[in-house]
């Protein structure tokens, strides 16, 4: 699975990623690091990739539109650790992959992860 990290997810984490063997792409590496959320969820698409973002507005965007791709993480977690950041991130694709694969939107918080099925009804 293709993940996309928005510019707040630190190239730490990105490159922690990486080294576990996920296939991550930074939106700095790809795109203007002042590109709005709609043109990260289109390369998102374009690329077959789940968003993963600190950015509340990426879950505002996918229910107001109705989309059903792409897939989002969205984190929210008070601890900025990029170990722990990128092994939670990872553990959170490993335990929802169907879903994302599927289209949805996985929060990831200090209490854990939750699922919304896209489109958001």
């Amino acid at each position: 699975m293709k993940l996309l990290a928005d510019v707040n997810i630190s190239r730490y984490v990105v490159d922690r990623l990486r080294s576990d063997g996920f296939d991550v792409i930074r939106a700095l590496e790809i795109l203007d690091p002042r590109a709005p959320d709609e043109d990260i969820i289109t390369e998102a698409r374009r690329l077959g990739a789940v968003v993963v973002s600190h950015d509340q507005d990426f879950s505002a965007v996918l229910a107001t539109t109705g989309a059903t791709k792409p897939s989002l993480i969205n984190v929210r977690v008070s601890y900025v650790d990029a170990d722990r950041l990128a092994e939670n991130i990872a553990a959170a694709v490993r335990a929802t992959a169907t879903d994302l694969e599927a289209g949805a939107i996985v929060t990831l918080d200090d209490a854990g992860i939750r699922i919304h099925d896209l489109p958001v009804r």
